[in-house]
């Protein structure tokens, strides 16, 4: 690797993602067996990882694509008890998801997480205010001991446009405020999978399972295929763990076993708008007549979102249609003095949701727990569930694991292990203006950094101090440093242009070009780190330019079916040069 632009590889961070990082884990997983190898590199497989490693355990992780490439970099962002599920007596679902957000928030990723106001806005004068306020109050007193987040505020008409003066003023006659709490899902998936490395774990993105392997009816291991180099090896292991989210019935398909349950995707969309087009100091939640409608602070922006409908096409890149950009537009115009229109829409981005199959037809009334099973000795599968419950899918799909392991092995300790970047971190924001003075950054700077990296911010500014050019602005996307491009390539396993735009940081919807006026510097300082030729690099920025075109096209198409097709009219990325063989290859 490159040591330009003050990166010294002889010195690395805890956790460690680096190409040269990534070639170990692949050498070490060819060549002896793991305890559990997880497939799947979401948030769930990353906690299972994180869960495996810290019981002692030898673990492997494989991610098809990029970590929190699927579901996990594409949720609305919240940590949340799901105040809906109240609605449908679902209480130990939330009870046990405010639980998971007191953790996050006050010792697992406080660095990651952070607290945010909502507004409810009330349309009726007593019974709605009677009713919603009850919930909203039982929502606080299940939370009691879980994350010390102010208790709700009923506010009159007056105090609710008080905090959010955007609201029309026909819209309402009262709210109640509550707090919940919002993450960088993408970021702290990856923070979960470089914590799990830290502790051991061989992790590797871009790397398919693309068959299982077996003696008799037990699954033994993963026939992998290293995509960047194009070459497959076996990885033995005594359990193999599917967390494999919305492709868990895909991936069960390759084993040869009928699955003992089943998930379907269900898709929502988000919108990022700037901030000053809406007026308030708060977020707002309001019912639709098939969900509800969050608008979500998210920095200089804000998040619309969600719909909540079927989705049976191409898992990889769900698609946003002009119809569902235009439902939420109308949802949102619906409560604000002044309407939103198209040109406003800075960013939009598309999931799926992974719900297991119920009666219902509808997904809104789908299953939102999660289930493990073990369809194959040696395989144990964990679907459903929600983001903020991951830690406790990823304990219970692990403790399975376990039991087929038949030999005794330490508890889950995970509610106990902080995240990288964690430790010290109240600390160091209390010094943020020492550190802005140290290394020659407005304090905003610091801030900024300290949300995306907690105490691990020392290395990013050890990179400025080798490198001061690497604490400029990058060009056409000046609320992230030049240093993250150059670290994400480094230490944070980027492979690709696209993984550093869309998922390390959050240009390309927080850009009204998409990213287009930042790729060719970012492709500049990941090919400085990764060794790209002049024509890699071109070649990673035109991947880039048509996968925004095809984004673009997709949604101006009238329905799901057209927009998929526009979705996929961009190819997927294309791997950088063939490296020599190594004993993975065998």
């Amino acid at each position: 690797m490159s040591t330009d632009h003050g990166l010294t590889p002889t010195s690395r961070p805890a956790g460690d993602l680096s190409p040269d990082g990534r070639d170990a884990a692949l050498r070490a997983l060819a060549d002896t067996e793991v305890d559990v190898l997880v497939v799947g590199g979401g948030v769930v497989g990353a906690g299972c990882a994180l869960d495996a490693a810290t019981r002692g355990l030898s673990v492997g992780l494989v991610e098809a694509r990029d970590f929190a490439s699927g579901t996990s970099s594409r949720s609305s962002k919240l940590i949340h008890g799901g105040l809906r599920y109240l609605e449908m007596l679902d209480f130990a679902l939330v009870r046990e998801a405010l639980r998971e957000r007191g953790l996050i928030l006050q010792r697992l990723a406080p660095h990651l997480a952070r607290p945010v106001p909502f507004l409810y806005p009330l349309r009726h004068r007593i019974w709605e205010r009677l009713y919603a306020g009850t919930g909203v109050q039982l929502y606080d007193l299940m939370a009691t001991g879980h994350g010390g987040l102010p208790r709700h505020r009923n506010l009159s008409r007056r105090g609710a446009l008080r905090v959010c003066p955007a609201l029309r003023h026909d819209a309402l006659v009262g709210g109640l405020q509550y707090y919940d709490a919002q993450v960088d899902d993408a970021r702290h998936t990856l923070f979960l999978a470089r914590t799990a490395a830290a502790y051991g774990a061989h992790v590797a993105s871009r790397a398919q399972v693309v068959g299982f392997l077996r003696e008799g009816e037990r699954v033994t291991g993963a026939r992998v295929h290293d995509r960047e180099h194009d070459h497959t090896f076996d990885v033995r292991a005594q359990q193999v763990v599917n967390a494999t989210g919305v492709w868990t019935d895909d991936t069960q398909a390759l084993v040869g076993e009928r699955g003992q349950f089943h998930v379907r995707a269900s898709k929502g969309i988000h919108l990022v708008v700037p901030r000053d087009r809406i007026q308030s100091t708060t977020g707002l939640i309001t019912r639709t007549a098939t969900s509800v409608l969050f608008v979500i602070p998210w920095g200089r922006h804000w998040i619309i979102g969600t719909t909540d409908t079927d989705w049976d096409l191409d898992k990889a890149h769900p698609a946003a249609s002009d119809s569902d950009i235009g439902y939420l537009l109308a949802q949102v115009n619906r409560v604000l003095t002044t309407p939103l229109d198209r040109a406003d829409v800075q960013g939009v981005y598309a999931g799926l949701r992974p719900l297991l199959s119920g009666e219902s037809e509808s997904t809104s009334r789908l299953s939102r727990e999660h289930t493990v099973g073990s369809p194959a000795p040696g395989l144990v599968v964990v679907a459903g569930g929600k983001y903020t419950t991951y830690r406790v899918m990823a304990r219970d799909a692990v403790d399975a694991a376990v039991h087929g392991l038949g030999r005794s092995v330490a508890r889950s300790c995970t509610d106990r292990v902080p995240l990288l970047g964690a430790e010290g971190y109240p600390a160091l924001w209390n010094r943020r203006r020492v550190l802005a003075g140290e290394a020659g950054l407005h304090v905003a700077r610091v801030e900024h950094l300290l949300g995306r990296y907690g105490s691990m911010i020392h290395e990013l500014l050890g990179m400025i101090r080798r490198d001061p050019s690497l604490g400029r602005a990058l060009t056409g996307a000046d609320d992230y440093l030049r240093a993250e491009i150059a670290y994400a390539a480094a230490y944070e396993g980027a492979r690709h242009l696209e993984d550093v735009l869309t998922r390390r940081t959050r240009i390309s919807i927080e850009t009204f070009d998409r990213g287009l006026g930042a790729a060719s510097e970012a492709a500049e300082l990941m090919g400085d780190v990764l060794e790209w030729t002049t024509q890699q690099r071109d070649r990673e920025v035109e991947h880039y330019r048509l996968r925004v075109a095809a984004e673009l096209a997709s949604q101006r198409q009238p329905d799901d079916e057209t927009a998929d097709a526009a979705r996929l009219g961009a190819p997927e990325v294309t791997p950088p040069q063939v490296r020599p063989a190594t004993s993975a290859d065998r």
